[in-house]
């Protein structure tokens, strides 16, 4: 039924409205200079004439004032004039009430709105995400009578296109860029720029780029789309001959960019792209996209003197602390040891988000300071902020690394009813990891086969490197024939961890069948490669490195320092090394690893004072972890080793883990 029909039979909801609105007029009235108007001129303000409500409108007034009007045009029949319905609708959309804007416009006094008004109306729909309503009111555009029809023109375009770019599919968006072909349109920068977007969202990067070679006019618009398009879909080096191209750059520009490189994992050519934007002759300030990227770059590569010059650089600019920035920043000093840093800038928000407490329960977690992420979760859950899929994993992984297998299994099967957040397989893979560092192979084995969607090579991995730390062979080899069943999959690194625990109880039979077993193939797991800044500048080694320009300097110095780290009790564990090799071999197998020669490069670097940083992207080994407490003894230096699931703390021959990792 017509909205005004229902609104007019709805007589107490007018009343009231009207009441309120002649008040407010009369109010006005009696304000004035001159109370008494003469009898026989209207007065505007008990019944305002079309001009009058017109200028109202423009002025934007909020819902409730805003249906006084709309009353009072019902009521005084001036709801056919088409320029208020016109206003009505822009007030609507203006505050985002699309419902009641679509009721005017099914509903206008004339045969067909004007093109300006379907262009507000799809605008508004191309707004909602993944909505088909911009679509859909397209369509009936260019399907009414003849007549009537109004004909799109390149604002209709641009927002139906923007609309097509957040389907499932780009089917939509093929057809729309057709008849904008046939409609003239395509020369049109912002129409371009549209579809330049749209192909970049589905991958189509030759499409995108064809349309951007046919444009006659480009803006950095249209250049920073194809730039994205690439980045998004990790062609970052085509992304960055464009980006060299480009004949002037904003803030969005080169934040795509290093946004790019973070996300394809080139962390050290973020953070050099970042200094470029820096002293770049235009001065641009970085936007908060671009903070937060080079800050999750310092992360990750533990580059704490660039993370910390960053904040400085925050600080002295009154750039404001974002959730989203005090969030990586909170990431970056947990992830580069600095946890009392991390601390403190939790402790100076005022009302912090769920962003903020799972930033500070994941960083509790990787130092492995279980019981201090369960007490911020508490504190979280106190101040009625609700945890997301995130905040569990990184509580779970806090218990993990402690070994509170009670409060993580109350947390684990609590989690869908208290929270509402249904367990993924990273929940279970976290649960896993929890019970198989604890020893409890066999109920961990149970909650694999008990998963509701098939288990991973992570989660057999976890298992399986459990049975390797607790010397379950049994057990080893049951997980053996699940992890065979992936094998086709190209998943192999578990049979990695079962011919290391074959080699540790030195049953090299059975290294040799499951060698033959990965066909010979190497490439299966990464190698070890640890990163170390000195100076500002991240160096990276890799297992028995040939490659850093000092390495035979630090192969020199390495050889010293595992001779003096022996006097203070290293004895080199070659249980890791799965090859049958005399023992003198083995000691020099493991002796060549990444973190020992990222260690011997920072005590040939740094001084006495300075504690060394790294970071690996494997777990840490047996033989590593001995030698590294033996060698902050000995040398009385603080080492801070960050391995892929958490941080070692190596201070006077002990470690920060307790020997639990």
């Amino acid at each position: 039924m017509h909205l005004l029909l229902l609104l007019r039979c709805k007589t107490e909801a007018l009343v009231a409205p009207l009441k309120h609105f002649k008040l407010r007029f009369c109010h006005s009235l009696c304000s004035s200079s001159n109370p008494f108007p003469a009898f026989n001129k209207p007065d505007p303000f008990v019944h305002p004439d079309p001009p009058t409500i017109y200028r109202l409108l423009k002025q934007r007034p909020p819902l409730s004032q805003l249906k006084q009007i709309h009353a009072h045009l019902i009521a005084h029949a001036v709801s056919t004039d088409t320029s208020l319905t016109d206003s009505l609708i822009h007030c609507y959309l203006s505050i985002k009430n699309i419902t009641c804007a679509r009721a005017l416009f099914d509903h206008y006094p004339s045969p067909s709105p004007p093109i300006l008004i379907w262009n507000l109306m799809i605008r508004a729909y191309s707004k909602i995400h993944n909505s088909v309503d911009s679509i859909n009111l397209f369509r009936y555009m260019i399907t009414i009578e003849h007549l009537v029809r109004v004909s799109p023109d390149m604002y209709t375009f641009t927002f139906v296109i923007t609309a097509c770019s957040q389907q499932i599919s780009k089917f939509h968006g093929g057809i729309v860029h057709g008849m904008v072909m046939k409609s003239g349109c395509e020369s049109n920068l912002h129409v371009g720029n549209s579809v330049i977007n749209m192909y970049c969202v589905f991958g189509e990067m030759d499409n995108a780029h064809k349309v951007f070679d046919e444009m006659s006019q480009r803006d950095v618009f249209s250049w920073t789309s194809l730039v994205c398009g690439y980045a998004k879909h990790r062609e970052m080096d085509r992304a960055c001959e464009i980006f060299d191209l480009m004949p002037a750059r904003n803030a969005v520009s080169w934040g795509v960019m290093i946004s790019g490189f973070v996300g394809c994992g080139r962390y050290t050519e973020a953070l050099n792209l970042f200094h470029d934007m820096l002293s770049d002759d235009h001065k641009l300030n970085p936007n908060e996209a671009a903070l937060v990227c080079v800050l999750s770059a310092c992360a990750h590569l533990g580059a704490l003197d660039q993370g910390k010059w960053i904040h400085v650089y925050i600080d002295k600019n009154g750039i404001s602390e974002s959730s989203n920035i005090s969030t990586a920043l909170i990431d970056m000093y947990a992830k580069c040891g600095m946890l009392d840093c991390a601390s403190r800038i939790f402790n100076s928000i005022s009302q912090p988000d769920v962003l903020n407490f799972t930033s500070i329960i994941s960083g509790l977690s990787v130092h492995g300071r279980g019981k201090d992420a369960m007490r911020i979760f508490s504190q979280m859950l106190s101040e009625n902020v609700k945890p997301n899929e995130i905040t569990i994993l990184g509580v779970l992984n806090g218990c993990s690394h402690s070994g509170l297998v009670d409060e993580g299994s109350s947390i684990f099967y609590n989690m869908e009813s208290l929270w509402g957040i249904v367990p993924k397989i990273e929940h279970y893979g976290c649960y896993i990891d929890l019970l198989s560092r604890a020893g409890h192979l066999e109920r961990a084995l149970r909650v694999v086969e008990s998963m509701p969607f098939p288990p991973d090579i992570v989660t057999w991995r976890a298992l399986l490197s459990a049975c390797r730390i607790h010397r379950d062979l049994v057990l080893g080899e049951k997980i053996l024939n699940h992890i065979v069943q992936l094998q086709s999959t190209g998943h192999c690194g578990g049979k990695v961890l079962l011919s290391n625990l074959y080699a540790s109880l030195g049953k090299w039979e059975g290294v040799s069948q499951v060698r033959k077993l990965m066909g010979g193939r190497n490439g299966e797991s990464s190698p070890g490669c640890s990163w170390i800044e000195v100076n500002g500048i991240v160096h990276e080694f890799r297992v028995d490195d040939q490659i850093h320009p000092q390495i035979v300097a630090i192969q020199y110095k390495l050889k010293e320092i595992l001779k003096r780290a022996s006097l203070g009790g290293y004895i080199a564990n070659t249980m890791p090394v799965s090859f049958d090799l005399s023992e003198e071999d083995k000691e020099q197998a493991v002796a060549w690893h990444s973190e020992k020669l990222a260690v011997a490069f920072g005590l040939m670097s740094t001084g006495p004072a300075f504690a060394i940083r790294i970071v690996k992207n494997l777990r840490t080994c047996d033989d590593c972890h001995s030698a590294l407490k033996a060698i902050s003894k000995v040398f009385d230096r603080e080492i801070i080793v960050r391995d892929r699931s958490r941080f070692h703390t190596f201070k006077e021959g002990i470690c920060s883990c307790s020997d639990y990792w």
